[in-house]
């Protein structure tokens, strides 16, 4: 069975640029040596693009004027518009806009990847009335999504497709639609934090009808199941696989915990298993967007019971992560544990994925000047971490998904998204423009002395966080792009 490190390991070589040019027509295959040979843009043709904002592509043409660097701006332009460009399709459904995207090289949706990718164009879509519907179309397929299976990560574009190749023999309750049941946290605040963003963007309201509102409160109901106050819940998932990370403990249903309040996860936002399932960064995240659901529906919908409900549960969640997920050093200063489980043990180390520890701030879950988080980005951006790697190419977070040595630009890209330090920005920008070999895109992950060696050569995750970062330093350290 082809799996999927299988398919990942393809695209980070030369037949898998062949491979994504297969699947897009149009596309100009990236090969190596390419930035050499005149910086050619690695966008497809414009006929062949899935989707295109006359907004986006204004603030591509600004952005790009202002970055001094070629290389730099080549990558930009490749990278900020990759989502759009290769991974939206946009329809009806039921008589509503409708928006799948897919994460690449993958023809599945993951809530927590469409969530980020589209992300960067949430600010330029109060002027672009396609950008809106594009929006508005995605708002309404996670509900339904959610609706279909709250504790599923990713979906099919048809409910009545095959699943996906890896999750073929998983031991779980595997619904039509559903490409992947592995609970995270976080695939149900991405979709909060979406929504409350573009609402606060644009204040159109139209996504958020009663479908939406029914998706909500399945979030809400099961944060409460997972805090496991009176059992396990009805989630459990294992699978046969010779990886340890791709299953769970204890007949699915993992690690033992002593409930105390905090949300439990049995996987990571890298889709890998929790050793402990009380994981202080989604905590941490739902919080937050516990907070943000309470604002919309006081707001949108004069939902004052739904409202506090939330806040409720944000305040309890917020108070038992404070307890229990801060560690100790010996001169009484904390920094943030990774996972704990209630009976005291706690692990420390940090995953490239978001959330994770260094992407706290950027998710806005804790004040970036705030000094646990800055204790804990430092020691996270550090040997302490067991996923922290150093080589002659790089130095960066990567995590067990891809296994050691392999650095993650996305780690990169949100060391320099929760940075005040120019010359650290101005280094992880140089880490960026040298790792892609000759690509024109950012990968998964490429190894810290070899960057030829790389994973996903169609992550659109990532290429658009790149594009976010550069759009966010244009507007905030412009001289960094203009040196």
């Amino acid at each position: 069975m082809t799996t999927r490190r299988d398919i990942l390991q393809l695209l980070g070589t030369s037949a898998g640029a062949g491979l994504m040019a297969a699947a897009l027509p149009g596309w100009a295959a990236a090969v190596p040596g390419r930035a050499g040979a005149g910086l050619t843009s690695q966008r497809p043709a414009p006929g062949k693009r899935r989707f295109t904002s006359e907004a986006v592509e204004r603030q591509l043409g600004t952005v790009k004027a202002g970055i001094a660097d070629p290389k730099l701006a080549w990558l930009f332009e490749n990278c900020y518009p990759n989502t759009l460009d290769t991974t939206v399709e946009t329809g009806t459904l039921n008589g509503k806009p409708d928006t799948f995207v897919i994460t690449g090289d993958i023809d599945a949706m993951w809530l927590r990847d469409s969530s980020a990718q589209v992300h960067p164009y949430i600010p330029l879509a109060r002027g672009d009335k396609a950008l809106r519907r594009m929006f508005h179309g995605l708002i309404q397929r996670q509900a339904a999504c959610i609706r279909i299976d709250p504790y599923a990560n990713a979906f099919l574009p048809d409910p009545h497709g095959q699943r996906l190749k890896w999750a073929v023999s998983d031991d779980t309750e595997m619904k039509p639609g559903v490409g992947e049941r592995k609970w995270e946290i976080d695939s149900l605040c991405y979709p909060i934090r979406l929504a409350h963003a573009y609402w606060k963007a644009t204040g159109d309201t139209a996504p958020f009808d009663d479908d939406w509102r029914t998706a909500m409160a399945l979030v809400v109901q099961t944060f409460r199941e997972q805090q496991r106050k009176d059992g396990p819940g009805p989630y459990r998932f294992q699978r046969p696989s010779p990886r340890p990370t791709e299953s769970q403990f204890l007949d699915g249903y993992g690690n033992p915990t002593r409930p105390n309040g905090m949300i439990h996860s049995m996987f990571r936002p890298s889709d890998d298993a929790c050793l402990y399932p009380l994981f202080v960064p989604a905590n941490l995240f739902a919080v937050t967007v516990l907070r943000q659901l309470a604002q919309m529906s006081a707001a949108i919908h004069h939902d004052a019971d739904f409202a506090a409900q939330c806040r409720a549960l944000a305040d309890e969640v917020e108070q038992a992560t404070r307890k229990a997920g801060l560690q100790r050093h010996a001169d009484g200063s904390t920094h943030w544990a990774y996972e704990v489980d209630g009976y005291g043990n706690q692990l420390f180390m940090d995953d490239a994925n978001a959330p994770g520890l260094l992407s706290l701030a950027y998710l806005g879950c804790v004040d970036r000047d705030d000094p646990v988080y800055q204790r804990t980005r430092a020691l996270a951006w550090s040997p302490r971490n067991p996923y922290f790697f150093q080589g002659t190419a790089a130095q960066g977070i990567g995590g067990p998904h891809e296994g050691l040595r392999m650095i993650w630009p996305m780690a990169i890209i949100l060391y320099a998204f929760t940075s005040d330090d120019d010359a650290q920005i101005r280094q992880c920008l140089q880490w960026l423009k040298t790792t892609d070999n000759g690509t024109g895109f950012m990968h998964e992950a490429f190894d810290q002395d070899d960057p030829s060696h790389f994973t996903r050569a169609w992550f659109a995750w990532a290429n658009t966080l790149f594009g976010e970062l550069i759009v966010h330093l244009h507007q905030t350290r412009p001289q960094l792009l203009r040196a």
